[in-house]
């Protein structure tokens, strides 16, 4: 799978968005090394995400303060969290923008972030300007009057 940006997303939308149903074969040929063709969509993703930024995944979750086995079975999709904040914590320890980071809340099922829910402008800041440490994040939702990130016992 090749690296993936949001300006390409956001062009791949638009020329899909377009298509006649007679095109689509074409479009699926031509398209096919960028788009997401696994069973398990969120561990292709997440691990396409880092590899393309150069980071190990034991790093991601000592980052995210989550306990490398639990880790590994998120990413694998053993494992599965109903709290979103566990995603986040991923996104924000591997270095993600806003744009990947949405991408990863959709593909596990999760609501992506929103511009007009005041905790998660904290989070598209904090991705925006890549603020990886969640101690600093929490810092900044504190300081926002919002409630910490929470962690996933697993």
């Amino acid at each position: 799978m090749k690296g993936s940006t949001w300006q390409a997303d956001a062009y791949r939308w638009e020329l899909a968005s377009q298509l006649r149903p007679d095109e689509l074969p074409r479009f699926l040929r031509e398209h096919a090394e960028e788009l997401l063709t696994g069973t398990r969509l969120f561990a292709e993703y997440m691990r396409a995400r880092f590899k393309e930024k150069g980071v190990l995944q034991q790093n991601v979750f000592l980052g995210a303060d989550l306990s490398e086995n639990y880790g590994y079975k998120l990413i694998a999709e053993e494992k599965h969290t109903v709290n979103r904040d566990v995603i986040l914590r991923l996104c924000l320890a591997a270095g993600f923008s806003p744009e990947e980071a949405q991408e990863a809340l959709i593909l596990y099922g999760m609501a992506p972030l929103h511009d007009r829910i005041p905790r998660d402008i904290v989070f598209l800041v904090a991705l925006n300007s890549g603020i990886r440490d969640i101690h600093r994040v929490n810092g900044l939702l504190t300081e926002c009057g919002q409630a910490p990130l929470v962690s996933d016992a697993g």
